[in-house]
C-alpha cells in the first residue's frame, strides 16, 4: 500500500512539473512574440514595461527586479532627460521614471547628484549616474545585449562625441538664448548662428550616416540621441519667432532625419508635444521677466 501511495505521489509530482514546464514555455513564447503584435497593454502601459506582468510571478521575478532597480530622475520638458529615456528604450530596459518638480528639489535628487543638483540622474542598483551623455554611454555599456548606441569604430566614436560636445557647448546654448534675446538685432544674430550650426550638422549627417537613415547608420545612435533630444525645443523656437530653422531648402537631409527620428519607437512616446512645450516656455519667459529688475 505504501509503495502504491509513493508511486501515486511521484506521478502527481511529475505531472505537475510537466504542466508547470508547459506553462512556462508557453508564456515565454508569448513574452517573445507578443511585442511584435501589441504596443500597449490594456492599462496603456508601453509593452516593454507591461509585458513583465503577464507572466506567472516566478517567471517575471527577474523582470520586476530589474524594473525596481532602475530609476530615472527627470522632468518631462528636459531634452537632457529625454536622452536617457531614449537610450533606455533602445535597450528595452524597464525603469521607474521619477518626475522632479524642483519646488523644492527632492532629497533623492540632492543625495544622488550633490555636485550639480540637476537631472537627469539614472539610479541602477542604488548607484547614481549623472549627466545625460554619460548616462547614454553607461546604458550602452551595461545593457550590451541590445542594439549598440555608440559606434563600434574608435574614429566614428570620436566624431560622434565631437559633435555631441559641439551641440551641448555651442549650438544648444545659442538656440536657448534666442528666447531671451534683448532686442531684434540680437535675436536675428542668434537665429543666424543657429542656422549656421544646422548647416554644419547637415554636412555631418551626410558624412556620418553614409547615406543611411540616421547619424548612427541604419539605427538611432549616440549622435542621433544627442541632437534629436533638442528637436522639441527647436520647434518651440520656430513657433515663438516665426522663423523656420529646419528648412527643406537649406537642410533637406536634416528635415527628413528629424521626421524619422521622432517617429521611431524609442522616441515617439517620450518626445513632448510642441504645444505643451510652448506653454512651458512662455511660463519660463514670464517668470524671467518678472524677476528682472526694471
Amino acid at each position: 500500500m505504501s509503495m502504491y501511495i509513493a508511486k501515486s505521489r511521484l506521478s502527481y509530482i511529475h505531472t505537475n512539473i510537466h504542466r508547470t514546464q508547459e506553462i512556462v514555455c508557453s508564456q515565454i513564447q508569448l513574452f517573445n512574440m507578443t511585442p511584435k503584435i501589441l504596443s500597449k497593454d490594456i492599462c496603456g502601459r508601453s509593452w516593454n514595461t507591461a509585458r513583465c506582468y503577464i507572466l506567472d510571478p516566478f517567471v517575471s521575478l527577474a523582470c520586476r527586479k530589474t524594473k525596481s532597480e532602475v530609476k530615472l530622475l527627470g522632468a518631462w520638458p528636459s531634452p537632457f532627460v529625454m536622452r536617457a529615456r531614449i537610450a533606455l528604450n533602445i535597450k528595452s530596459v524597464s525603469y521607474e521614471f521619477l518626475e522632479e518638480t524642483f519646488q523644492p528639489k527632492s532629497p533623492l535628487l540632492l543625495d544622488s547628484n550633490p555636485v550639480y543638483k540637476k537631472v537627469p540622474v539614472l539610479i541602477n542598483q542604488d548607484k547614481p549616474i549623472c549627466e545625460s551623455l554619460i548616462i547614454v554611454q553607461y546604458v550602452d555599456d551595461v545593457w550590451s545585449s541590445g542594439p549598440s548606441i555608440l559606434p563600434s569604430e574608435p574614429y566614428d566614436r570620436a566624431i560622434a562625441r565631437f559633435w555631441a560636445t559641439y551641440l551641448d557647448d555651442k549650438w544648444y546654448p545659442t538656440l536657448r538664448s534666442v528666447r531671451g534675446a534683448k532686442g531684434e538685432d540680437d535675436r536675428k544674430k542668434l537665429i543666424t548662428e543657429v542656422g549656421e550650426g544646422l548647416t554644419l550638422l547637415e554636412d555631418a549627417l551626410n558624412k556620418t550616416s553614409r547615406g543611411k537613415d540616421f547619424f548612427g547608420g541604419d539605427q538611432i545612435g549616440y549622435l542621433d540621441i544627442a541632437f534629436g533630444c533638442f528637436l522639441g525645443w527647436l520647434r518651440v523656437t520656430e513657433s515663438l519667432t516665426g522663423v523656420k530653422l529646419l528648412d527643406q531648402v537649406k537642410t533637406p537631409c536634416l528635415v527628413k532625419w528629424a521626421e524619422r527620428f521622432c517617429a521611431h519607437g524609442a522616441v515617439k512616446d517620450v518626445m513632448p508635444q510642441t504645444e505643451k512645450l510652448v506653454e512651458f516656455a512662455k511660463m519660463l519667459m514670464a517668470k524671467m521677466a518678472a524677476s528682472t529688475p526694471n
